[in-house]
């Protein structure tokens, strides 16, 4: 590997898991920086000059890690460093790769603008053309992310306030995920798809292959730890997609699971008539189903209640970036020890890494879009929810980078839409079915959720669900009840929202419970409902509020909120800094006994 692994360069290790190729450098560190308050860089000259301060990559100026920490509202910032690449990288095309930038990004080199990607939450490459051109002189890289704070746009949880308030946070602008560069061959693979299907026992592999494919050769490996497990070899040339169908013998065959997070290793090989290797990337996967059967949803043919987590993503130090590989980590592993088997990534698209945690520890999630900030302001809220195109294609992005992670168990593009049943159709009616149906074309073999909590909107929805943070476990138990007859609790009473149609139904937010023994009411402490007086309080109300889902029989999950207090918004399982706030044990313990739709099922 070329790339630089210093302990000085933060956020150091290979940010693409699912799709890795051996050579690649991490332009994570300091770069020079100016922020642009008004917008007016490129007209005063940014472009050509010097920039004013420094930061460190890839944390956001409004973050402590990044250096700059200026939380103020950002209109425009500037990035600016040098790039040269190794000299065995001559004879190969060069990509710039952005894990996330927040909002509307323009690269130039060397003055010559090279690429434009619009959205914060998605991964995107900038081609810079022949790898040679970089090897033997430093040129120029720069960088612009505009991000206003004025109209609709996809932002989750990010205010449009001077402060953060509520469930609204602090803003992030510009690049906040790695940077870095890859050498790839003018004839290779692009990103693989795979699927596994349990019932014929292996992996459908669709295996882009771009450039002049005559004569070339796909060879694909399956590997069991060292063994390979089963080797197959096609043209590219007879498909636009190359699909390779990689069956795994009986005494291979083991299925992922939370209890058994298995994952096999993937080795895809391009080569031309002589044999010679043109291009080659790995990747990993893991054997699992994913069906509706009633109103339970099924991992491997078993019910799994869904114990999830509401998880925000936010860092005390780093905002949305974790500060370190291990932090992703800790996350999931703090959850799993309160007694979570999954989450929702709430708000945000997560970055690779995090999935891929999930995938080697057995973590459920549901992969989310940040669709908040589509609001405008005015007299009339409820219909001033306005997305836009823009919300399909980056929510396409969002999807084809993460299909193949085997953690991610269902998608939800929108969270908590309203627009009332009987009103005429609307821009946000219009974007839901456009997200749905988008996502239901890329991914078929995973349920989808229209929009989380309130209004449901699509006919076709795979997923029926609410949100409730109701405290008392008698009054919330009452509004619960009426599942087992076929009449759910819905937002609005219904107003909102389709009628239910039997779909597995979850209380995809609840809890909430708020507890902070330092805290005091006001804008730096802030929960759902009446907050507790003792920590003995909160135990007693989680159990009572858990009780009610795990005792109803047609409730296939639930996701609690939250994992952590973030900032004012204190009802985390624990602090904002990570440490323990409540008897973790305890919670464990109150979330271990089999829900009702697993006993009914063992019955």
């Amino acid at each position: 590997m070329t790339a630089s692994l210093s302990a000085a360069i933060p956020r150091p290790e290979y940010p693409r898991p699912s799709y890795r190729r051996a050579r690649w450098l991490n332009l994570n560190g300091e770069w020079g920086f100016e922020i642009d308050q008004a917008d007016s860089g490129l007209e005063r000259g940014l472009l050509t000059t010097e920039l004013s301060d420094a930061i460190t990559v890839p944390f956001a100026p409004e973050s402590a890690l990044s250096g700059v920490e200026k939380t103020d509202f950002l209109e425009a910032v500037w990035y600016r460093r040098s790039i040269r690449v190794p000299d065995d990288w001559r004879g190969q095309e060069l990509l710039l790769h952005f894990g996330a930038a927040d909002y509307d990004t323009t690269v130039w080199v060397d003055g010559e603008e090279v690429g434009r990607h619009r959205g914060g939450f998605t991964s995107f490459s900038v081609p810079l053309g022949d790898a040679g051109e970089f090897v033997d002189e430093h040129r120029e890289l720069t960088v612009r992310c505009r991000d206003t704070h004025v109209g609709p746009q996809a932002r989750g949880k990010q205010s449009r306030d001077y402060t953060g308030w509520g469930a609204l946070y602090g803003r992030t602008t510009g690049i906040w995920q790695t940077v870095w560069l890859e050498p790839v061959p003018r004839r290779r693979f692009e990103r693989p798809r795979v699927t596994p299907d349990v019932g014929a026992s292996c992996f459908r592999v669709e295996l882009p292959v771009r450039g002049d494919r005559a004569g070339l050769q796909v060879v694909a490996e399956l590997y069991d730890g060292s063994r390979v497990v089963t080797r197959e070899s096609v043209s590219a040339a007879t498909d636009f997609t190359v699909t390779v169908t990689l069956v795994i013998p009986d005494d291979a065959r083991r299925l992922w699971s939370p209890a058994d997070p298995h994952l096999y290793d993937l080795r895809f090989v391009l080569r031309d008539t002589d044999g010679q290797v043109v291009d080659e990337v790995a990747s990993f996967a893991g054997l699992r189903s994913v069906v509706i059967d009633g109103p339970a949803v099924l991992l491997n043919g078993q019910p799994v209640f869904q114990r999830l987590v509401l998880d925000q993503g936010y860092y005390p130090d780093g905002l949305m970036t974790a500060p370190s590989d291990a932090a992703l980590v800790e996350d999931i592993e703090l959850a799993m020890a309160a007694g979570f088997n999954g989450a929702r990534l709430h708000q945000k698209v997560f970055e690779e890494r995090f999935l891929f945690h999930a995938d080697r520890l057995g973590y459920l999630v549901w992969g989310e879009f940040g669709d908040w900030g589509c609001r405008e302001p005015g007299p009339a809220d409820l219909e001033n929810q306005r997305p836009d195109a823009s919300y399909i294609t980056q929510w396409l992005e969002a999807l084809e980078r993460d299909y193949s992670h085997p953690s991610i168990i269902g998608w939800c593009p929108l969270n908590e839409t309203y627009q009332r049943r009987h009103d005429r159709i609307t821009v946000l009616d219009d974007v839901t079915r456009g997200m749905f149906l988008a996502t239901k074309l890329a991914d078929r073999t995973r349920p989808v959720l229209d929009a989380s909590g309130y209004a449901h909107r699509v006919h076709q929805t795979d997923i029926y669900d609410s949100h409730l943070y109701e405290q008392d476990p008698a009054r919330f138990g009452e509004l619960m009840a009426p599942l087992a007859d076929g009449r759910p609790y819905t937002n609005e009473g219904g107003e909102w929202s389709l009628p239910y149609a039997g779909q597995p139904y979850f209380c995809s937010e609840f809890g909430g419970i708020w507890w902070n023994p330092a805290g005091e009411e006001g804008n730096d402490s802030w929960g759902y409902g009446q907050a507790v007086r003792s920590e003995q309080e909160v135990y007693q109300r989680f159990q009572g509020l858990v009780d009610v889902l795990l005792d109803d029989p047609r409730m296939f999950g639930y996701c609690y909120t939250q994992l952590t207090d973030v900032f004012q918004e204190q009802n985390g399982i624990y602090f904002f800094d990570r440490t323990p706030k409540l008897d973790v044990e305890r919670i464990r313990k109150v979330q271990q006994r089999p829900a009702a739709i697993e006993r009914s099922t063992d019955a």
